[in-house]
């Protein structure tokens, strides 16, 4: 008689857990659009604190009635549109098919990467071919010297055009070229995004600390902080389900639907007299979400419109006072 099959116990949670390939994120999922619009936006983490908000939810117990919520604070001069980056769908998935880059590059570009400019006439050279063109996606990159982090070597990445029609999202992605994009553009006040982040480094962590295991009695041989067993003794390895020590944290992480409560303009409102703690000044344009946000201060977060959104998708929140 075979033996009885069942699904394991427990979850393995997030696995490999190892560190990420670099400190900011890459997006490999974005919502479905509509229109043509760019369907992600970025900023640093500057700050957490809490705000008094009225409750405007009919159905909550405290309708009607001020709440204080916990609030995250975000960072978000504009990104600036460095070129365009077309996908051709083929058997073994995406592939970049063609690449346009704009005439005018910022300086601060050089100590990142270094790109020539795309020669006249590239763009018409593209469409020509837009029947065989699957997904359009904007190269962009941080402005760091209008945000108050203190440094001056840009991020750079990818961020996807939505649409159906994909004439409307090429012609769309045209005007984007050498323009600077603010995060009202891009989001709007009450509705739900998705934060993608890498976490808090903390370097190699015990099997308690990674997985939170049992701490065995003094009677457990040589040690307490450890598994009892390595498995059983055929097939002779060691299973990758096993809680063994290693790398916590640096890792990228989603969290799903977050609150986006305000899009600020003037980053100046909203800074203490001292600054924030351990962040600076902030200059430029700024986001309030409710609730944490993965990573430590200064970290770049990326936010997208909720890819699988409650029920309640917009609620414009009535903000009474912000406490940092």
């Amino acid at each position: 008689m075979p033996g009885i099959k069942r699904p394991r116990r427990g979850s393995l949670a997030f696995w490999p857990r190892k560190r990420a390939k670099r400190i900011y994120p890459q997006l490999s999922a974005y919502p479905e659009a509509d229109k043509a619009k760019l369907l992600a936006f970025a900023g640093y983490k500057a700050s957490m604190g809490h705000a008094i908000l009225l409750d405007t939810k009919k159905t909550s117990m405290s309708s009607g009635q001020e709440i204080a919520t916990p609030i995250t604070i975000l960072d978000c001069p504009p990104l600036k549109v460095l070129g365009l980056r077309v996908y051709e769908k083929t058997a073994k998935g995406l592939e970049a098919f063609d690449e346009v880059w704009a005439k005018n590059l910022p300086k601060d570009l050089i100590r990142k990467v270094k790109v020539k400019p795309s020669k006249e006439g590239k763009l018409a050279e593209v469409e020509k071919d837009i029947e065989k063109i699957s997904k359009i996606r904007a190269i962009v990159c941080t402005q760091p010297r209008l945000s108050g982090i203190g440094k001056k070597k840009p991020e750079v990445f990818e961020l996807e055009v939505g649409g159906k029609d994909i004439k409307e999202k090429f012609d769309f992605a045209k005007q984007l070229l050498e323009k600077d994009i603010a995060a009202k553009d891009v989001l709007k006040e009450g509705e739900l995004v998705d934060v993608i982040a890498v976490t808090k480094g903390k370097g190699t962590a015990g099997p308690v600390k990674r997985f939170g295991i049992k701490i065995q009695s003094r009677h457990a041989k040589k040690k307490r902080r450890h598994i009892g067993s390595l498995g059983q003794e055929r097939p002779g390895k060691v299973r990758t389900t096993l809680a063994l020590a290693g790398q916590l944290g640096f890792q990228t992480r989603t969290e799903l639907n977050k609150r986006l409560l305000k899009i600020g303009e003037d980053g100046k409102e909203i800074t203490p007299k001292s600054g924030f703690k351990n962040y600076g000044v902030m200059r430029s344009n700024y986001i309030v979400l409710q609730g944490s946000v993965p990573g430590s201060k200064k970290r770049l977060i990326l936010l997208r419109p909720a890819i699988r959104p409650s029920k309640l998708k917009l609620l414009v929140p009535e903000i009474r006072e912000v406490v940092v």
